[in-house]
This record gives C-alpha cells, sequence and structure tokens, in this order.
C-alpha cells in the first residue's frame, strides 16, 4: 500500500472538488482583483512603497519559516537597490540576504519567463553562494544525489526521530522534473491561483534539493500568483501569512503528502491563508499612507537627512524603543550629536519622551 502521495498509481494526477472550493475562490479573486485596484490607483511613490514593503515581508517570513533570521534592513536595501529606488544610505548586504533577494524578484518580476532547470538551479546557488547548509557542504545548482541518502522530513531527538515524509528516489528527480515543468510552462486549464497552490505542493512534495525547497516552492507559487495578476508588483505576502501559522502549514502538508490525490483540504487551506495574506496587505496599506501624511504635515520643516532617515525608520516598523544610543548607532554619529537632533525633534513635536521605565530615556514617534 502507498504510504506517500507519489507512490500513488496515478501520481501526479491531482485532483480536486470544484464544488467544495468554488465559493471560496470565487472570493479570493475578488478580493485580489479589489486589492489590485486600490493599489494601482495610489501614485508611483506610494505604490513603490508599498512593493518594497511588501517584498520586504515576503523575502524575511520566507526564510524565517525554515528557521533562517535575515537582517531586516538588509533584505530593504537589497530590494531597494535592485528595483532602483532610492530610500537614502542603503545598508551594507550579506551574500546570503542578496541570494535570497535576487531568487525571490527573479522569480515575481520575470513571472512570464518560463521556468526551467536551469533558472531553478541559479536559484539554488543563489540561496547557498558559500555551497554549504549551515556547516554540512551540500550539491549546489544541483539535483540531489543518490550519495545524500533518502530525503526525509523528520523531527524530534536523535534516535527517536519521527519521519513526517520523504520524498521521491534521486534517481527519479529528472523525470519528475520534467513534468512539473512542463505543466507548470503550458499552463494547463486551471485557474493561475489554483496553479499556485498546486505548484507549491507539488514542488515540496518533489523535494528536489538537498536544502532550500520549502523557499524555492514559495517562490515558485509567488511566480504562479504574479502570472494571475499578469503584474510584477507584489502587494501582498503570502509567507508572512504562512509564517504566522506554520504549525498548521507542515501539518496540512504532512497529511496532504500522506493521503491520496485528491487534495481537496490543501487547496482549501492554501485559498484560506491567501484571504488572510490580502487582508495583511490592508495593514500594508494603512502603514503605506500613514507614512505619506505624516511627511505631508512635516513638508516644511527643515530636517535634515541625517534626522530623515531615522524617522523612516521608525515610520517603517521600528523595533523596540528609540534611544540616543540607538540614534547614534543608526545616524552613525556621536551621542552628542544624537541628542541635538532627538531634542530638536522633541521641540518640533515630532518626537515625544516616553514615560519613564527603565535607565534610558527613550522617544516615540508622535503620528496624528
Amino acid at each position: 500500500m502507498a504510504e506517500y502521495i507519489h507512490e500513488q498509481k496515478d501520481w501526479p494526477r491531482f485532483r480536486w472538488s470544484h464544488e467544495a472550493i468554488a465559493t471560496q475562490l470565487a472570493a479570493v479573486r475578488h478580493r485580489q482583483g479589489r486589492l489590485i485596484g486600490r493599489m494601482e490607483s495610489l501614485g508611483f511613490q506610494l505604490r513603490a512603497e508599498a512593493v518594497l514593503k511588501s517584498l520586504t515581508e515576503e523575502v524575511l517570513n520566507s526564510s524565517d519559516i525554515e528557521g533562517e533570521v535575515l537582517d531586516r534592513e538588509q533584505v530593504r536595501s537589497s530590494i531597494a537597490r535592485r528595483l532602483g529606488m532610492d530610500i537614502g544610505a542603503l545598508a551594507p548586504v550579506d551574500r546570503n540576504v542578496e541570494g535570497v533577494v535576487e531568487m525571490m524578484l527573479d522569480a515575481t518580476q520575470n513571472y512570464a519567463a518560463p521556468l526551467t532547470r536551469e533558472r531553478l538551479f541559479d536559484w539554488h546557488a543563489a540561496l547557498f553562494p558559500t555551497g554549504r547548509s549551515g556547516m554540512t557542504r551540500i550539491a549546489v545548482g544541483a539535483w540531489r544525489g543518490p550519495e545524500a541518502g533518502p530525503m526525509q522530513v523528520v523531527s524530534g531527538p536523535v534516535g527517536r526521530e519521527r519521519v513526517h515524509y520523504e520524498a521521491p528516489q534521486a534517481a527519479m528527480l529528472e523525470v519528475e522534473m520534467r513534468a512539473f515543468l512542463a505543466w507548470f510552462n503550458t499552463g494547463e486549464t486551471v485557474d493561475p491561483v489554483l496553479g499556485a497552490a498546486v505548484a507549491h505542493l507539488w514542488f515540496v512534495t518533489i523535494h528536489p534539493f538537498e536544502d532550500g525547497n520549502g523557499r524555492i516552492a514559495r517562490a515558485i507559487a509567488d511566480m504562479a500568483l504574479a502570472r494571475s495578476e499578469q503584474s510584477p508588483r507584489r502587494f501582498y505576502s503570502m509567507s508572512a501569512q504562512i509564517r504566522v501559522e506554520r504549525k498548521a502549514y507542515y501539518d496540512i502538508l504532512e497529511s496532504t503528502q500522506k493521503g491520496d490525490l485528491d487534495i481537496t483540504p490543501w487547496v482549501q487551506w492554501f485559498l484560506g491563508r491567501l484571504d488572510r495574506a490580502f487582508a495583511g496587505a490592508e495593514v500594508t496599506l494603512a502603514s503605506v499612507l500613514a507614512k505619506a501624511r505624516f511627511w505631508n504635515a512635516h513638508a516644511q520643516a527643515a530636517i535634515s537627512d541625517r534626522q530623515r532617515a531615522i524617522l523612516n525608520r521608525l515610520l517603517g516598523g521600528f523595533e523596540g524603543k528609540l534611544t540616543s544610543s540607538k540614534y547614534a548607532t543608526l545616524a552613525k554619529c556621536s551621542q552628542d550629536t544624537a541628542a541635538r537632533d532627538i531634542d530638536d525633534l522633541v521641540k518640533r513635536g515630532i518626537l515625544v519622551k516616553d514615560a519613564a521605565g527603565g535607565r534610558s530615556t527613550s522617544y516615540s514617534l508622535v503620528i496624528d
């Protein structure tokens, strides 16, 4: 008896209940259209800001799902530079951050180009620029080989591991990936949003690489969603929603990969998370509009470039409290200069001193 979905006789002939998903798909498509319409109606600068924010969240969260925490400013700087956006001083960027950004932008900006094995190999090489996953050397820019042993998803302590899933053998990968790529590129008569759900599941089930399969599967899904919108601009982050529901994500993957070829529950789960990602985009839009209103309100204020850069950090979701020490570090200035800058912004009513609570005085933005 087949234990995993890829061992089923009719693999990979996925099926789902059109009746069960019809209402949900129609609602998601409607919300998607409304969101894209609202975002496209924004001015160029606000639209670019929304795209930058959404892409930053997508890169950060897709990596975080796999336990890899990237630096937000590095990700933001890398995306801005590649999109030709002026966001002031750019942070130095590590090679691994550049690689993840390069993959995501290639998937979404060049969504209409065919997905080929060479392109996937390039993405994989970008994800692992040193040829290592942590301390382990892996095959980079190539399908996993038989020498790597069975590709298993496991959890638990050594000696008491639980196998959640075992992927197809390495000898089958050429055939498996040829079938997947042919389906993805020929645009089989299926709604492109449904195609994103199927592509995500299909790729991560094949698990063709030694590492990075989850991030690449989510990039492929984003590519399919960009095709569904016929637009390279990303206004929402599917990975951000998956990150919030990471346990449920792995649970539905496991149950689907251990089931038969009826993937209706997976499709319903995927559509539900996509709908919630659209809701998250409303928060992004509110943040972008609040930032625009803030700068409109202070358009005549004599604010230095250094102060402007710090205020933009605060408007962009600054973590923790702003202190003079943090200001000095971020602005690369002395403590005295930081104190003068902060005092000036307090006098202008742009910053306010927080209620005492600790050894360091902290400050917050005043937002109407």
